[in-house]
């Protein structure tokens, strides 16, 4: 019989994908890791600690991610969460100079499409 098993995930390390947060339960299938599949045209491969200041160019740019949302099981997020982000946001706010911390090994390997690893690990939440 076949292995019908996919791979499993993998962070910018080429390590298997840690968890983001399980509270608040995050990520593309809400599984508390930032998976991703073709589905997912938002990318939300990035597993950041959220701040105010990222918060409030999130929601400036047009992603309110600070006020709940109960109908889609949304807690709204508050500074110090972690949350897997969308990479292109990640990005946009790297440009403008408020990206929020990473979690390397929390961050799916998709990522390296929008950032490199260096920029990442420069931006990293933990020594690794």
């Amino acid at each position: 019989m076949a292995n019908t098993d996919k791979p499993a995930a993998r962070n910018v390390l080429g390590k298997p994908l840690a968890a983001c947060s399980m509270s608040p339960k995050t990520g593309w299938f809400r599984d508390g890791c930032c998976n991703t599949d073709a589905n997912d045209r938002g990318a939300h491969v990035v597993c950041v600690r959220v701040t105010a200041e990222f918060l409030s160019f999130s929601k400036r740019v047009g992603n309110d991610l600070s006020t709940p949302a109960p109908d889609f099981g949304f807690p709204g997020l508050k500074p110090g969460d972690r949350w897997c982000v969308c990479a292109a946001r990640w990005v946009e706010a790297f440009e403008a100079g408020c990206a929020p911390l990473v979690f390397l090994e929390s961050t799916h390997e998709g990522m390296l499409e929008y950032a490199t690893l260096e920029t990442l690990k420069k931006h990293a939440a933990e020594v690794n």
